[in-house]
């Protein structure tokens, strides 16, 4: 499998994806937008992974590379092909597909609850093929989030996970085009990457955590990591 990734933060390693790409060997190629927006063609990858960032998907002004990305993203989606998007990534294919990207009531940042809500709605073709996600299969599990902004389900798309602070959580669009507001990809290193880089926005909030409290953890890092590699097993089935 060939996986290409696209990142937007210069210490944003891919965590617990990384790992699950090393172990399996897949060759991996990134953009760097930070440093130019230079994309491959459709035939070149097998899967596309769409990182975090800390601008917002509609600071087009400000980050002139965010129009030829999104025009990408939407040509692979088109294309048929299996697409992961996680938090800034999951607000980019909702805004392609439709979505509108807006300010979150609240900023949430930490490890917070995530509760499926796959037994609430109708069963559709698409929603059927949603519930082989192995995030499903749980009623609820802790992620990982940093973010202030939300996104609109797309029309089309499945919502399928919710949290307190966050209605849309995460959807679900053709069966494998996948947008999560949290993070399945942090690990220790990860977070504390992100600590170091974006520090200042841990400050007093009914959904903020501490850099103790987050770093403190351990249980939820390795929950995380399971999560992940479920994810990226799932995903490896969705390429065959």
């Amino acid at each position: 499998m060939k996986i290409h990734c696209l990142q937007h933060l210069k210490n944003d390693t891919l965590g617990n994806i990384g790992t699950w790409i090393d172990k399996k060997g897949y060759k991996l190629t990134k953009t760097l937008l930070y440093e130019d927006a230079f994309f491959p063609i459709l035939q070149e990858f097998d899967l596309l992974l769409i990182m975090g960032g800390t601008m917002s998907i509609y600071q087009e002004e400000e980050y002139p590379w965010l129009r030829p990305e999104k025009e990408f993203v939407r040509k692979t989606i088109e294309s048929g092909k299996p697409v992961l998007g996680s938090c800034f990534g999951a607000q980019m294919i909702a805004e392609v597909l439709g979505g509108k990207v807006t300010k979150n009531k609240y900023k949430e940042i930490g490890w917070h609850t995530v509760r499926s809500i796959e037994g609430k709605i109708e069963q559709s073709s698409s929603e059927a093929r949603a519930s082989n996600l192995p995030a499903c299969m749980f009623p609820e599990f802790t992620g990982f989030m940093w973010h202030g902004d939300t996104f609109e389900i797309p029309a089309g798309a499945v919502k399928l996970f919710e949290s307190e602070a966050c209605p849309s959580q995460g959807f679900i669009h053709n069966g494998k085009v996948l947008g999560l507001q949290f993070h399945p990809e942090a690990n220790r290193q990860w977070v504390r990457n992100l600590i170091r880089d974006s520090g200042h926005d841990l400050v007093q909030g009914k959904y903020i955590q501490s850099e103790k409290e987050i770093l403190g953890k351990e249980s939820f890092f390795e929950n995380s990591r399971n999560l992940a590699f479920s994810l990226m097993d799932w995903f490896e089935e969705k390429c065959k």
